[in-house]
């Protein structure tokens, strides 16, 4: 056991590193101030949506609000087969208005002769039938601030970006799901600004992206990663960055800021982790494998010493120990994070929530390599194709 001690301080020490690297990262990052004059590039706004009836209207009105010229922007919305009334709401949406487009992926995908009915084929449809310079991508459950795509297009304009990733914030309803998965995603959110603006590594989320529609086109889309279910976000922002390595960057800006809501139960929450974790083992970006192995080894050396410490009194004064070390290791930067998103409240719950991160951390990442999930209705496996 002192071999095992020695060797959990060590990968807790790696960890302590790698946490106050990204702290610094983040703090390093200055905010973006949006100028006065907004430019004139064109804006196609792609939200793919499976089931998603309920949302369009509060997700119409949110877009509506924004204060960038509205003949500049289109909005590009795929049906990925629904079985509510989504398609019809759709359709109705783009007879009211000529900046709406609404798309079948069903019969997008009888046209190009593609069985495979993922997230990725609804985007690469909505770029086919985008006219807009920059793509922006987010989810049929988000609401934005006013000034989200004249942030976006401002921000392009002055960095020449060719790929962008932009805050999302989980806005939690009070149970212990949304608040536990609130505080799990400033952590990602945080380490996603820190790994994006140093270029240490490929991190971004689907709900708040913006992309040139020609560096899209230029990469081949999603072409060679369009057989994996999850990633239309990382796998294409890491395809961007092989080629346009100085121009991937993440937008920290309060009015950029997606908001988004939590899932409503465990199931739906483990679902979603094991789907993000299924494609940890496909990325060709290998950086962010070991950033990904350290924190799974970490979490089972303390689901390993917590087991130990039933039947050895004595290891449950390490298990804590090394519990409060890691709490300590881990809050200041979070705090930080949180701060920008105005959660800082939150930061209250985060010491309770170490035993059950934990926990969860082992489940989604074994799952996610050898079990199956449900996403919108479908099952899927990691022999999906």
């Amino acid at each position: 056991m002192p071999i095992f001690l020695l060797i959990f301080f060590l990968l807790l020490l790696a960890y302590a590193v790698l946490i106050n690297y990204y702290h610094q990262a983040w703090y390093k990052l200055p905010v973006y101030q949006p100028p006065a004059t907004r430019p004139d590039t064109a804006i196609s706004v792609i939200i793919p949506m499976r089931n998603e009836a309920e949302n369009i209207p509060a997700l119409l009105d949110s877009l509506e609000q924004q204060d960038y010229p509205a003949q500049l922007v289109e909005l590009v919305l795929v049906d990925d087969h629904s079985t509510d009334s989504t398609a019809s709401l759709l359709e109705a949406a783009a007879n009211r208005s000529g900046r709406i487009k609404a798309i079948s992926l069903e019969q997008w995908l009888q046209q190009t002769g593609d069985s495979r009915a993922f997230k990725k084929k609804a985007i690469e449809a909505g770029v086919h039938h985008a006219t807009g310079t920059l793509i922006v991508t987010t989810d049929a459950d988000c609401r934005f601030h006013p000034q989200w795509l004249s942030t976006l297009a401002a921000f392009q304009a002055s960095t020449n970006a060719a790929f962008i990733a932009a805050p999302v914030r989980i806005i939690p309803k009070g149970s212990l799901v949304s608040l536990f998965q609130t505080l799990d995603f400033l952590t990602l959110q945080g380490i996603t600004a820190a790994a994006v603006s140093k270029r240490a590594h490929s991190m971004c989320n689907g709900a708040n992206l913006a992309y040139l529609k020609q560096v899209f086109q230029e990469v081949g889309g999603f072409a060679n990663i369009d057989q994996l279910p999850s990633g239309d976000d990382m796998f294409l922002m890491h395809k961007i960055y092989t080629r346009y390595p100085e121009r991937v960057f993440y937008l920290k800006s309060p009015s950029a800021i997606v908001d988004t809501a939590p899932v409503e139960s465990w199931k739906a929450f483990f679902n979603q982790r094991i789907r993000w974790a299924s494609k940890a083992d496909s990325y060709d970006d290998k950086r962010i494998f070991w950033v990904l192995l350290l924190v799974y080894l970490i979490n089972v050396a303390f689901l390993a010493l917590a087991v130990t410490a039933f039947f050895k009194g004595l290891w449950a004064f390490f298990f804590g120990l090394l519990l409060l070390a890691k709490l300590l290791i881990e809050f200041p930067f979070v705090h930080t994070v949180a701060i920008f998103f105005g959660q800082q409240r939150l930061m209250r719950y985060f010491p309770f929530f170490q035993p059950l991160h934990i926990g969860y951390t082992i489940i989604a990442g074994w799952l996610g390599k050898f079990g199956k999930y449900e996403w919108k209705g479908r099952t899927i496996t990691k022999s999906t194709t």
